[in-house]
């Protein structure tokens, strides 16, 4: 009986790495990757009414981590200071504005910047809680000089950015959520800038770019450069070691499904589930990333960083590493 368990065991060990094997080996991680879709952070719900202010709004997911201080996920968003503000990396509405604690920041169309006013007072105040603009510092990624503050009818200050009065909603419970995102045509997330939060091109999840220095790299749906940690493992599975504070430097790349990437090899193409539990995307079962550092398309600032992360090639190598 023993022998026989044994060798039971043995068969399924290598079912197992069988099966691995086939996974980061295949041509084409279309099944991985479309099955595994989706944000690296909870998801919104759909929005509610937004008291008179605004209608039914779809919530966007992001894949935002959490950050520490302020608002803490699952509180909700509340009234307490901003803390540092700092650049998130969502999939549908590329870089947003995010408070200490990882809520997203909102600006109303009804109000102005130009001289800088707030028309959200009593109940819309409730769903739309004002950003207070004491201890409000800028992170990376933010110019400090956008940053300044309004007085509002009840004699407080409020936030602004680029002279937009800043709001979190009262129905994002988790850090990343989005629901406030377009509610009743009047309400949208913040990008860095003080604009309107919106993706930043109409590339495919996963493209190359011809870099001037570089040659052809991958990037991103938004243009942005992707890269590679030279900690993190390919084989027997794909594993990173990018965690806590160093997500929020590197944001991982959400899953992408094979038919919506261009020029990327498609073999070990695929997703995977980090140890947090969310998702991130891989090229030849690398897990990839983004550099918050990164401003703009085209930029390559994570390049050689620590001497530890670099671009990705179309085939899944490093860009500019050394030979290890």
């Amino acid at each position: 009986m023993k022998t026989s368990w044994r060798s039971a065991a043995l068969v399924a060990s290598a079912v197992s790495v069988l099966a691995l094997t086939t996974a980061c080996g295949q041509e084409s991680g279309a099944s991985s990757a479309s099955q595994n879709v989706g944000a690296t952070a909870p998801a919104g719900g759909i929005a509610g009414v937004g008291s008179g202010y605004g209608g039914v709004g779809a919530g966007v997911g992001s894949s935002a981590p959490a950050a520490t201080g302020g608002v803490g996920a699952g509180a909700g968003a509340g009234t307490g200071a901003a803390g540092q503000l700092s650049v998130s990396a969502n999939a549908e509405l590329g870089k947003v504005l995010i408070d200490g604690g990882g809520m997203t920041l909102y600006r109303f169309d009804a109000d102005t910047a130009e001289p800088p006013k707030s028309n959200c007072d009593g109940d819309c105040a409730k769903t739309w809680p004002p950003v207070p603009a004491d201890d409000a510092t800028a992170g990376d990624g933010i110019d400090k000089s956008l940053l300044g503050e309004v007085t509002r009818s009840d004699g407080s200050k409020q936030l602004t950015v680029d002279g937009w009065p800043v709001y979190r909603y009262a129905k994002d419970t988790n850090a990343g959520d989005t629901n406030g995102q377009g509610v009743g045509g009047k309400w949208f997330a913040l990008a860095p800038d003080g604009k309107k939060a919106k993706a930043e091109s109409d590339l495919p999840g996963l493209s190359v770019r011809n870099d001037p220095n570089l040659g052809e790299i991958v990037v991103d749906k938004n243009g942005m450069t992707v890269y590679r940690f030279l900690k993190d493992k390919a084989w027997p599975e794909p594993v990173s070691n990018c965690n806590d504070a160093c997500l929020e430097k590197w944001p991982v790349v959400a899953p992408v499904a094979t038919n919506d990437t261009e020029g990327v090899q498609k073999k070990g193409l695929m997703s995977f589930t980090r140890s947090d539990g969310t998702k991130q995307m891989t090229v030849n079962c690398s897990p990839i990333y983004t550099f918050s550092g990164d401003k703009a398309p085209g930029d390559i600032n994570g390049q050689g960083v620590g001497g530890q992360w670099y671009a990705v090639a179309p085939d899944g190598k490093l860009v500019g590493a050394p030979k290890q």
